[in-house]
């Protein structure tokens, strides 16, 4: 059995930075918790990653929110959340947009048992990772943890999951 525990973006600038919120914080115990929970065979990470040429991209014309700029302290991840992944020896993927492709491929080329996802936003990265794992994977089980998780909005929360589960992703 291989299951796979991704934990999307638990970044500075995600939860107490310019795009944190109090939904976002509120998750870091529960993302801690089952990172070290010991049911997962591999845990990985993802890192939203950007460059000093951020709001020239198409992302930063639309979100210009300067934001997990590449060594700044906003891009670091939490650091229980990173002190729970060292421990969980998790492999890292830094991607420069929503969805890391990179990730779903090497998905594919191992065909885990399952795959659950927590961390943030689950409006924007969460469900463009738990996608691109159906489409890469469509056998596999894909779960998004939802007390694991936080949207932009609770709203943008409810929303989301309601999409995720009608493109047959479970929620937990």
């Amino acid at each position: 059995m291989k299951e796979f525990l991704i934990v999307i973006d638990m970044q500075n600038d995600f939860l107490t930075g310019p795009l944190g919120s109090e939904q976002a914080r509120a998750c870091i115990p529960r993302v801690v918790q089952e990172i070290t929970s010991g049911a997962y065979t591999q845990v990985v990470a993802t890192m939203d990653t950007h460059g000093s040429d951020y709001l020239k991209t198409q992302e930063g014309k639309l979100l210009p929110v300067v934001h997990c700029i590449r060594g700044t302290p906003g891009w670091q991840i939490a650091a229980p959340v990173q002190q729970a992944l060292t421990q969980a020896k998790a492999i890292l993927y830094q991607k420069p947009c929503f969805g890391c492709v990179d990730l779903a491929r090497d998905l594919a080329s191992v065909q885990p048992s399952s795959i659950t996802l927590c961390g943030v936003c689950t409006d924007i990265c969460v469900i463009s990772n738990a996608l691109l794992c159906k489409a890469w994977c469509p056998e596999v089980p894909v779960t998004v943890l939802k007390e694991a998780t936080a949207a932009t909005t609770p709203e943008k929360q409810e929303q989301t999951l309601a999409v995720l589960q009608s493109c047959q992703v479970l929620i937990r």
